[in-house]
């Protein structure tokens, strides 16, 4: 996986592969928090089912990034679905919002994140098009 992202043509903003190990640990954890307590709140019925919905499209997309990336090495198929990722985050926010905000809240530092990982993806994907 990293010899195939170090071969890739990057901008000169982009991070060292090292960095997304540990902002992705961090957000894995905001993830995990805030994803198990809404889908406590669709069980003890404090919300309705659909607010779930993004969050788990948000899943998906998510995990199926590093094997199209890296798997299959196709930075078209990985920019559409990093947009998925980043349009889920802003489903996620709107929809639990009036329910509970601290939770919304939560989902900023990964907002913010993918909104620069979106940048950085469409970016090498320009960059390498062939």
């Amino acid at each position: 996986m990293n010899e195939y992202y170090q071969q890739l043509i990057k901008p000169s903003w982009s991070p060292p592969a090292w960095v997304f190990g540990p902002v992705w640990t961090v957000l894995y954890l905001i993830i995990f928090i805030s994803y198990g307590i809404t889908f406590w709140m669709v069980i003890t019925k404090k919300v309705p089912a659909y607010v779930l919905l993004p969050f788990v499209l948000n899943l998906i997309f998510n995990f199926l990034f590093t094997p199209i990336q890296f798997g299959l090495r196709n930075n078209f198929l990985a920019s559409v679905d990093i947009l998925f990722v980043w349009m889920t985050i802003v489903a996620t926010i709107i929809l639990i919002y009036p329910y509970n905000k601290w939770i919304a809240f939560l989902q900023i530092p990964y907002l913010l994140w993918v909104s620069f990982a979106t940048v950085l993806q469409l970016t090498i994907t320009y960059l390498n098009w062939k």
